[in-house]
């Protein structure tokens, strides 16, 4: 058997760069790159690998310096959504706070089943240094360390103990990456002395290897039971969500709409499979949906979810769906038995297809579908007169992004109270136009995520809108985008605090306490001067190019030289409370059974009659 001598970290980036992902034909590779912070656990081993290699100059395994190493997580994260989860980066970090910092994004990536690859340095295998600077003493256990915070949100884990240990995990976590049903953060945590260490590994290891992602197609007899209940439907309902993305089956969903008369709602992920303007479109769905959907919603009779987990949002707490029966197809097993439904386990544009052929002649009630799309029509009358107002608030600034974003244009956003307004106002110009990260609404993952974006698609306009309470969180990526000559549109929308937060305690009798940047003042008040804040002159030091608009034209003239430009440019604009789109479904946030105003309970207690199982 052929061998070739390398230490454990030159190996683990050889196969890194050797490693490919297939779907219909189409070759890419499966780690585009490696991000990366170092330090004592990982400059030796993987850092000296990289460059030894050539990385940061080519391929095959460019490097990519971070500024934070939660954000880069979030970089990878962003770039392997907007490839379809077929291709995404590896993210390494010395030990300690450095590997703790990927937690949140290891979180974010295994909730949205997202893959990133993470590389954390660890402690010394051999023990032989004694205690580490940056390491944990558990006195139950020497095998303990601070990389074990990443076991519950990873979809695998290993540590490499000995060099012989590395082949195995590497073929593992290359499974788990390329597995829709299965995919999310993968972790190999690396001891920084095994990183130093020489053996001799097959050379067959390095040799080109191609991880073909396939299109399962649900069960036969499932798929009779799941048309059968369809046909017996009169008002039924599809719920399209990031599942009908990443398998491109948009095309498929708008014809199974359009032939059957079936009315579409979109989750976060899901937004944009249909084309606004589709007569059986309903928009967004859930808490953050508009009338519409919701509207349609109550009145089901049978839902039929496409690539949807139904979140709390989408089913708004368990109370939109009334009495109807659920269908689902999905990739993952766990989500298609969700809500005791009829089960397709499936890719979503293979079972779309099958279920098309299987309902034909079926159509849904004439007057149900003629329904939706008087609802549909009303819903965008109205969402033109709040995002084209004269005063600068926040839909006013969201209507002149989704203008200025055109049909190749991307927007970014992950949290505050901008998800909401997106979801119902944003008229995409195609699925993949509309990239909200609400799966874990991680403040501070937009700019990041932006970044990643562009990476994957650097012919598109990537527009970040950033609330102020995100960015002051995390924005130091802006100088990795400048660093690398990477073009963002970077939009801060600056309301002096956390708006969403603020109107959801008010709401349950929390007084908005700490969500407005106010300074204390004499007695301990937090109510007093607005803060002497810049975030405008902070992007700037960051590196980017900084405008500032202060009324709806100013903010237009604006967004068209920062789309003109050839180098991240942000927009800074200060909004006005305004009027927000209505709210038309419920979200269960517990309010206190006791308090000075008994409002807020009696409300919630109201609300909650609704909330029912799905047997």
């Amino acid at each position: 058997m052929t061998t070739v001598r390398l230490t454990v970290a030159q190996a683990l980036v050889r196969f890194l760069a050797a490693q490919w992902s297939e779907r219909d034909g189409v070759e890419q590779r499966l780690i585009a790159g490696c991000l990366g912070i170092f330090g004592h656990g990982n400059v030796a081993g993987v850092g000296q690998a990289l460059a030894e290699s050539g990385a940061g100059l080519a391929d095959p395994l460019p490097y990519y310096l971070a500024r934070n190493e939660q954000a880069m997580v979030h970089t990878a994260v962003g770039f392997a959504r907007a490839r379809d989860r077929l291709s995404t980066f590896a993210c390494t970090t010395s030990i300690g706070p450095g590997a703790t910092n990927m937690v949140t994004g290891a979180a974010l990536a295994t909730i949205n089943r997202l893959p990133v690859l993470l590389l954390p340095g660890d402690v010394f295998a051999t023990r032989a240094a004694g205690t580490v600077l940056q390491e944990l003493e558990d006195p139950r256990s020497y095998d303990v360390g601070v990389n074990d915070c990443l076991r519950p949100v990873s979809r695998f884990f290993d540590r490499i103990h000995r060099p012989e240990q590395l082949p195995a995990a590497l073929l593992a976590a290359m499974r788990v990456l390329t597995d829709p049903a299965e995919t999310g953060a993968v972790t190999i945590a690396l001891p920084q002395d095994v990183q130093a260490e020489a053996c001799d590994w097959p050379a067959a290891l390095f040799d080109r290897r191609v991880w073909h992602v396939a299109r399962p197609v649900p069960d036969a007899a499932a798929l009779t039971r799941a048309a059968a209940a369809i046909r017996a439907a009169r008002r039924p309902l599809v719920v399209a969500g990031g599942g009908v993305v990443y398998s491109e089956a948009w095309a498929e969903l708008a014809g199974f709409a359009a032939a059957h008369g079936v009315p579409v709602g979109e989750t976060q992920a899901g937004k944009g499979v249909l084309p606004h303007h589709h007569p059986c479109a309903l928009g967004a769905i859930g808490h953050t949906g508009t009338p519409a959907a919701n509207t349609m919603a109550r009145e089901a009779d049978l839902v039929l979810g496409i690539g949807t987990r139904y979140t709390d949002f989408t089913t708004a707490s368990r109370t939109l769906f009334g009495d109807a029966r659920f269908v689902n197809l999905n990739v993952t097993a766990f989500d298609a038995a969700k809500h005791a439904g009829e089960m397709l386990v499936g890719d979503a544009r293979e079972g779309l297809a099958l279920l098309r052929a299987a309902l034909a002649g079926w159509t849904a009630d004439p007057a149900w579908t003629a329904r939706a799309a008087e609802l549909s029509a009303a819903w965008r009358a109205r969402a033109a007169e709040l995002t084209g107002g004269g005063t600068l608030t926040q839909p006013v600034v969201l209507g002149a992004v989704n203008d200025a974003a055109g049909t190749d244009g991307v927007v970014v956003n992950a949290a505050g109270s901008m998800p909401g307004e997106l979801h119902k106002l944003w008229r995409c110009a195609g699925p993949k136009s509309y990239h909200v990260e609400y799966g874990y609404s991680c403040m501070g993952y937009e700019i990041a995520g932006g970044l990643g974006v562009k990476l994957a698609a650097p012919d598109r306009e990537v527009f970040v809108l950033v609330g102020d309470g995100s960015y002051l969180m995390m924005a130091q990526e802006i100088a990795t985008a400048v660093q690398e000559g990477v073009k963002l549109v970077v939009v801060i929308v600056d309301n002096q605090g956390f708006a969403s937060i603020g109107g959801l305690s008010e709401s349950v009798g929390a007084r908005r306490l700490g969500t407005a940047y106010r300074a204390r003042i004499p007695g301990g008040g937090l109510d007093g001067d607005r803060l002497p804040v810049d975030l405008a002159a902070n992007a700037a030091s960051l590196g980017a190019d900084v405008l500032r608009a202060a009324d709806p034209d100013s903010l237009r003239a604006a967004l068209a030289k920062a789309r003109e430009a050839t180098r991240t440019t942000v927009v800074h604009v200060e909004t006005v409370p305004g009027a927000a789109p209505e709210t038309t479904a419920w979200w269960d946030v517990p309010v206190a059974e006791i308090a000075a105003d008994p409002g807020p309970r009696e409300r919630y207690e109201q609300a909650k009659r609704a909330q029912r199982p799905y047997l």
